[in-house]
């Protein structure tokens, strides 16, 4: 295998970059980046700690997040596993990047930036759905925002693709990891309806 180990050795396999891929870059939240932030329902958290890296997925029926002001952004934790993967890396390590995503478009708005996990009651119970508080929020500190081009989602064709036949269910592959003791097609059945009841 021959691999690059070098940054020239990179460059010299890529031209320079685009000049809008430079200058599409904001080091707050502009008016537009916040309204696309705004409208968005979904959005992918990466973090990293001593362990290694983790993406977690982040959704909710409204805004995924909320904007403070210009430079931060709130995200709610709403009920998940308790694995706590991406609390546990910032509370040791602030970096922080996210990917926010709205059904139908092509393009991505990335940010990045620093991070830490937040008790306060006040902000706690800014944040009340259906009687329900999230148990921390995430408080972002912006660094940098910019948007990704198009290609990967045309590419993928995300939005327009019809369902794959054959893809392994979240039953499937706990029946895999467990020798069949947990998962299957019970709890295929059963996990909407179980889940509503712990979304918030």
């Amino acid at each position: 295998m021959w691999t690059i180990t070098t940054l020239e050795d990179l460059h010299s396999l890529y031209g320079e970059p685009a000049p809008a891929s430079l200058s599409k870059v904001a080091d707050r939240l502009t008016p537009l980046y916040t309204r696309w932030i705004e409208a968005s329902r979904f959005c992918i958290v990466s973090t990293v700690a001593e362990e290694g890296t983790d993406a977690s997925p982040r959704g909710d029926d409204g805004p995924v997040a909320r904007i403070a002001d210009p430079k931060t952004i709130l995200i709610p934790d709403w009920r998940g596993n308790n694995r706590l993967d991406t609390l546990r890396n910032l509370v040791r390590d602030p970096r922080i990047s996210l990917m926010f995503m709205i059904t139908g478009e092509k393009n991505v708005v990335r940010v990045n930036g620093q991070a830490v996990v937040s008790k306060d009651p006040a902000l706690l119970e800014s944040f009340e759905q259906r009687g329900k508080h999230p148990a921390t929020v995430i408080v972002i500190d912006v660094g940098e925002v910019y948007f990704q081009c198009a290609k990967a989602i045309m590419r993928s064709g995300l939005w327009g693709q019809e369902p794959i036949e054959g893809v392994p269910t979240a039953g499937d592959l706990i029946a895999e990891m467990t020798d069949g003791r947990a998962g299957g097609r019970e709890y295929d059945a059963t996990y909407e309806d179980n889940a509503k009841e712990r979304m918030w």
